[in-house]
């Protein structure tokens, strides 16, 4: 066990990657475990495995957005996999959504008076979020479903990037990148329910399982997959579930906020996966406890540095 030392470092004059690989040098605490990050997911890309990004809604209503656009954009990911609500703030946003600083003490009864959602210390007014979908859907499913009634959702989502035309927009830079982007919880939004409303008056329908077998079909001709997986929910679970009947992820990086010992999934440590076959026995892997609006874009400042 008494194979490396404790190495002591300091920040003066540092780049962010230098720094980021002193903290994995420090062995302290959760320092460590952030250095590691940044070696595993450049492994992870040089290892040239099917790479997975799953991500909660919240952080697509921040400025965090540009981060993920711009994993995309230099070939980071492969497979997306999100929730109903970053389609809601990904389109709202590049529809001329403007969303706005906030405070988390503001006073909500009055922010619902006056039109206003509230998202931590964000704020969406009404009509720069459900409207914007709601003004801009109906004309693309039209067309779509003049097309065919029924849509797998990876494929309708692929439309809706190649017809947003927002360069901001995640969507948007998954379809001219050709990358899948799958939403296990498509009907849990403002998305999914005008989806709903527009199938009530037009010939219209999405195949859910459609998705299900494009995932299989991608884990199980792949030798090696990874993951980055930024919080929790059913788009970490998704990301690993299907990542089980191919062996297990190679490469795993989660990062979370939430706590282990209530037995949640957002909480549970990426090493539970491995009893689950969900993370190969093998795997480079490890949990970085915190915020990922925080932590991510100084691990990918590093892993871009080298």
């Amino acid at each position: 066990m008494l194979d490396r030392k404790v190495e002591d470092y300091s920040v003066e004059g540092k780049s962010v990657a230098e720094i980021l690989s002193s903290m994995e040098r420090s062995g302290g605490f959760s320092a460590k475990n952030f250095g590691a990050a940044v070696q595993i997911i450049k492994d992870m890309k040089n290892d040239k495995c099917l790479k997975f990004l799953s991500f909660p809604a919240c952080v697509i209503a921040t400025g965090f957005r540009g981060v993920i656009v711009e994993m995309i954009k230099k070939d980071m990911v492969d497979v997306i996999i999100t929730t109903c609500g970053t389609l809601d703030h990904d389109l709202a946003r590049a529809w001329g959504g403007d969303y706005y600083h906030g405070s988390y003490e503001l006073d909500d009864t009055k922010l619902h008076q006056q039109g206003i959602n509230r998202l931590g210390n964000i704020l969406v007014p009404n009509n720069s979020y459900g409207e914007p979908l709601e003004k801009n859907m109906n004309a693309i499913l039209k067309k779509l479903s003049d097309q065919k009634e029924t849509w797998g959702g990876r494929e309708l989502l692929r439309e809706f990037g190649l017809a947003v035309n927002d360069e901001s927009s995640i969507l948007y830079w998954a379809a001219k990148k050709n990358i899948p982007v799958f939403v296990p919880g498509i009907t849990d939004g403002a998305f999914g329910t005008n989806l709903l409303w527009f199938a009530q008056d037009n010939k219209f329908s999405l195949d859910l399982l459609r998705d299900e077998k494009e995932l299989s079909d991608l884990t199980f001709k792949e030798r090696k997959t990874g993951a980055l997986i930024l919080g929790g929910g059913i788009s970490k679970h998704h990301t690993i579930w299907w990542n089980q009947f191919s062996g297990g992820l190679d490469y795993a990086v989660g990062i979370t906020t939430a706590f282990e010992r209530d037995g949640s999934l957002s909480g549970a440590r990426i090493r539970e996966a491995v009893s689950w076959g969900k993370v190969a026995e093998k795997a480079r892997k490890v949990t970085v406890d915190g915020d990922i609006t925080i932590l991510l874009p100084l691990i990918m400042a590093a892993v871009y540095k080298n």
